[in-house]
C-alpha cells in the first residue's frame, strides 16, 4: 500500500534507520534522521519505509476517539488487525410527520379515523407503559398507522439489526397538542399474542404551528429484534422532527443515522486532513491513526548528509522544531526531485563498469573460440 505525501515549504519528516534485524522484525537504532524524500509503502510489520530503507515517525492516534497516545516521535505502526465491532448507542432522526396521516383507515368524512385507537387490540399499543401491538392485530395496525423508514443498529459483536419504524397518531387536539407513537418492528413473524410490535415509550407531541413541544431526545432501554438486542440506544431528534401537512400524508424522512458499525479489515492508509493519516476499512469506517509529524533546523545548512536523501542533526543545526504537518502535507504527491545525485552517479558509474568488464569477458571467450578453430584447421 503506497502513501506518498510530500511538504508545501520547509520542513522534513522525520525518519528512523533500521539497524538490525531480531527474527523476522527489523531492529531500530541511532539518532533520529530527517528526509523530504515521501515515497512511503506500507511493509509487512505495519511500518511505513520510503524508497531509502528509511522508517517514518510521528505519533500514534486513537482510532475510536481521534486523540493522540503519545506526544514524543515514536516508529509509526499500522495495525492490520480487525476493527472492533462498534455498538450503536444513538440514532439521528430527523423528519416530517403529517398533519393529517393518510393511513388505509383514514377517512376524510369521518372524525378521527387516520387515528390509532386502543379500541379492538389486545394490548393497548399507546404509551401506557409497555404498549406494543400482537401479531393478531398486526393487520389492523398496520392500516392505521404509517411507515417512519428504517435503519441497521449494530449490537456488541457487530451483528446488524434491522430496526423498521412506523408511526402513528393517536390524538387530535383543538389548537394544537397532536401526539404521535413511534413503534419499531420486534417480530416479523409474531403470531397470537406474541408482540410483533413495540412502541418506543414515548409520546411526541406538537403545537399548533407544528413545532415539537416534547423531549428532544428518547433513550431506549434496549431495541430487541428477532432475538437480537442493542440498547440502551439514544433516539436524537433535535428541532428536525415536526408536523406540517404534506400532501401525500406520509413521513418524509430526512435523516435516519446512527453510530455503530460491524468490525472490518484495513484496505488502505491515506494522507488526510491535517497531516492524519488515516485507514480506510472494509466496513465503509475511515478513521485517523497517527498523525505525521515535520521537523524544522534553525541551521538547516548544517545538517549532516546520510545516504538516501537523509541528514541527521549536529551542533551547527540546533535542536529540530517538531510540529505537527497540518497544511504543510500534501497527500497524493511526490517531490519533483528526492534523488541523492552524487549515489545516483556512484551507481552509474558502476553500472558503466560492469557493463565494460562484461563486454570484454565476451570478447576474450570469442577471441579464445576463434585460436581453437584455427588450431582444427
Amino acid at each position: 500500500v503506497g502513501t506518498n505525501m510530500a511538504i508545501n515549504g520547509s520542513g522534513m519528516f522525520i525518519v528512523k534507520e533500521r539497524t538490525d534485524t531480531s527474527g523476522a522484525k527489523a531492529v531500530f537504532g541511532g539518532p533520529d534522521l530527517y528526509t523530504r524524500r515521501g515515497d512511503f509503502q506500507l511493509d509487512k510489520d505495519g511500518h511505513l519505509v520510503n524508497g531509502a530503507g528509511y522508517y517514518l515517525m510521528g505519533v500514534a492516534v486513537d482510532p475510536l476517539t481521534g486523540a493522540a497516545t503519545g506526544s514524543k516521535p515514536d516508529l509509526i505502526t499500522i495495525s492490520g488487525d480487525n476493527l472492533p465491532a462498534k455498538q450503536t448507542t444513538s440514532v439521528d432522526y430527523r423528519a416530517n410527520l403529517p398533519g393529517y396521516p393518510n393511513t388505509n383507515s383514514a377517512n376524510a368524512a369521518v372524525a378521527n379515523s387516520e387515528l390509532l385507537a386502543a379500541a379492538g387490540y389486545s394490548v393497548d399499543p399507546r404509551t401506557t407503559g409497555a404498549g406494543y401491538v400482537a401479531g393478531a392485530d398486526v393487520t389492523r395496525f398496520l392500516n392505521e398507522s404509517i411507515a417512519g423508514g428504517a435503519v441497521t443498529v449494530y449490537n456488541s459483536d457487530g451483528a446488524p439489526i434491522n430496526l423498521q419504524l412506523r408511526w402513528a397518531k393517536t390524538q387530535n387536539a383543538a389548537g394544537g397538542g397532536d401526539t404521535w407513537n413511534l413503534f419499531y418492528q420486534e417480530n416479523s413473524s409474531a403470531t397470537g399474542a406474541t408482540p410483533a410490535w413495540r412502541n418506543v415509550g414515548a409520546a411526541f407531541t406538537f403545537d399548533a404551528s407544528g413545532k415539537m413541544t416534547s423531549a428532544a431526545s428518547v433513550t431506549v432501554p434496549s431495541f430487541t429484534v428477532g432475538g437480537a438486542s442493542v440498547g440502551p440506544v439514544a433516539l436524537n431528534f433535535g428541532t428536525g422532527l415536526s408536523q406540517f401537512a404534506d400532501a401525500n400524508g406520509q413521513v418524509q424522512v430526512n435523516t435516519v443515522q446512527q453510530d455503530g458499525y460491524a468490525s472490518g479489515v484495513l484496505d488502505g492508509v491515506k494522507l488526510g486532513d491535517n497531516g492524519r493519516l488515516v485507514g480506510s476499512y472494509s466496513n465503509g469506517q475511515v478513521l485517523a491513526l497517527a498523525q505525521v509529524l515535520v521537523a524544522d533546523f534553525n541551521g538547516t545548512n548544517w545538517l549532516k548528509r546520510r545516504d538516501g536523501g537523509a541528514f541527521e542533526q549536529t551542533v551547527g543545526s540546533g535542536a529540530p522544531v517538531i510540529n505537527q504537518g497540518g497544511n504543510q502535507l500534501v497527500g497524493a504527491a511526490l517531490e519533483e526531485s528526492n534523488s541523492d545525485i552524487s549515489e545516483e552517479f556512484s551507481k552509474m558509474i558502476v553500472t558503466q563498469q560492469a557493463y565494460s568488464a562484461n563486454t570484454r569477458v565476451i570478447s576474450t571467450a570469442q577471441q579464445m573460440l576463434q585460436d581453437a578453430l584455427n588450431i582444427i584447421r
